[in-house]
């Protein structure tokens, strides 16, 4: 059985934080309005909230598998508070600020309009942070991180990342330039 949430809390992990690397992709898409004429920019929105919550659950799912792995020997404790994890502290707070910086990201969205246009974007921006902490979290103490495949899902991630927010910076620019 202690297999089971190892496997689980590793499952639910890589699938948090590809989901995570999507939401993000979509959203930098979205807000820069490169997303195409096919579909209607709410479902685009849409899409780009349901990745968001899908991460948030996965998220909380790899943190009770990661709870109940008792090879982990990961407390409640060292769950929520950053720096508390004995041995491996850096890799697991990174897990631990990414996950707040998600929640953050996530329920930040519904009270949008209650929020200032200037302080939801920078709560909803500090995603990006949280997509590279998960990033760190997983090299620093995943079990895989020597396989190539692993390796490949990490630039490749990265890689998409990085190809949005230029699209995104690209489209800022265009729009100052053409004021």
């Amino acid at each position: 059985m202690h297999d089971v949430w190892w496997y689980l809390s590793r499952a639910t992990g890589i699938v948090a934080t590809m989901l995570a690397v999507a939401a993000l992709v979509w959203g930098f898409f979205f807000s820069a309005r490169n997303t195409g004429s096919r579909r209607k920019p709410n479902w685009w929105l849409d899409l780009h909230n349901y990745l968001g919550g899908l991460t948030l659950v996965f998220t909380g799912a790899h943190l009770v598998a990661a709870y109940f792995d008792s090879n982990a020997r990961i407390g409640l404790a060292q769950l929520l508070v950053p720096g508390t994890a004995k041995g491996s502290t850096w890799a697991v707070t990174w897990g631990v600020l990414g996950a707040y910086l998600f929640a953050l990201a996530v329920f930040t969205s519904w009270p949008k309009r209650r929020l200032s246009r200037r302080t939801w974007r920078v709560l909803h921006l500090s995603s990006v942070l949280g997509v590279v902490f998960a990033l760190l979290h997983a090299y620093q103490l995943g079990s895989d991180t020597t396989e190539r495949w692993f390796e490949a899902g990490i630039v490749l991630s990265v890689a998409f990342g990085l190809y949005a927010l230029m699209v995104r910076l690209f489209g800022v620019v265009q729009r100052l330039v053409q004021r």
